[in-house]
């Protein structure tokens, strides 16, 4: 199964990442892909950028080093509601939203409170993909979340970092994640969540369990520039 794209990649703007745009772009055209998207994390993480830096994504080419680049966010969610914390001005003017849990932004709760603010998250209508939900700082009904994934018609993440260097105990709850979306038909997506170039395009870990369950490659995002592009056409709020 082949990769294309690689939808959850990291600059130096983020802050903790050591990569500059152009380093990503050569590293992708290296490794083959045919597109990347560049989702720095939204303002609210620590060290993140302005959210100056999010509308001026404008500034960066369609095309870098003969790689496609979508110039997105890695939203973070900021309650229990779904709130992002990019305004939706900005929000409309991006290619992709991706949206994530993350600790330093916003509290993990109870397993229903977790599962019920994945799930407002899911229905925001501006996010596109869920990054890392089998995190096991945010504990979930993984099975509520997929069916909402499905119905909301919105793309679930397997993180080929948290199966690697990040997120320890991820490996059994994305494991179980990727059996459900087999099972009802989810959406998913392969990521690297890369913090340095040289990682971009590496999906070896995550593609072991899309292998293990017999996932179909319609379901993976990522397989077809078609596939991404009308994922992310469904929505009509974007500018």
């Amino acid at each position: 199964m082949q990769f294309i794209a690689d939808l959850h990649i990291h600059t130096i703007a983020s802050g903790h990442a050591y990569s500059t745009v152009l380093e990503i772009a050569q590293a992708a055209a290296d490794k083959g892909l045919a597109m990347i998207a560049l989702t720095d994390h939204g303002p609210a993480m620590p060290g993140a950028p302005h959210y100056y830096h999010f509308s001026n994504l404008v500034a960066l080419p369609d095309y870098l080093c003969g790689v496609r680049v979508l110039k997105g966010v890695e939203a973070n969610v900021l309650d229990s509601q779904g709130t992002l914390d990019l305004s939706e001005r900005i929000l409309a003017k991006l290619d992709i939203v991706l949206a994530g849990l993350h600790s330093v932004c916003v509290s993990s709760g109870s397993l229903d409170e977790n599962t019920a603010m994945m799930i407002n998250t899911i229905k925001n209508p501006w996010v596109d993909i869920v990054v890392h939900p089998g995190n096991p700082e945010f504990l979930i009904d993984e099975k509520k979340v997929v069916q909402a994934a499905v119905e909301y018609d919105v793309a679930l993440e397997i993180n080929n970092s948290s199966l690697t260097v990040s997120r320890k105990g991820s490996w059994p709850r994305c494991d179980y994640l990727v059996s459900l979306a087999r099972e009802y038909g989810c959406k998913l997506v392969l990521g690297t969540d890369s913090h340095f170039a040289l990682s971009v395009g590496n999906f070896e870990a995550a593609t072991q369990l899309i292998s293990k369950n017999n996932l179909l490659t319609e379901q993976l995002l990522n397989t077809s520039v078609q596939q991404i592009e009308a994922h992310l056409g469904r929505r009509n709020n974007r500018r």
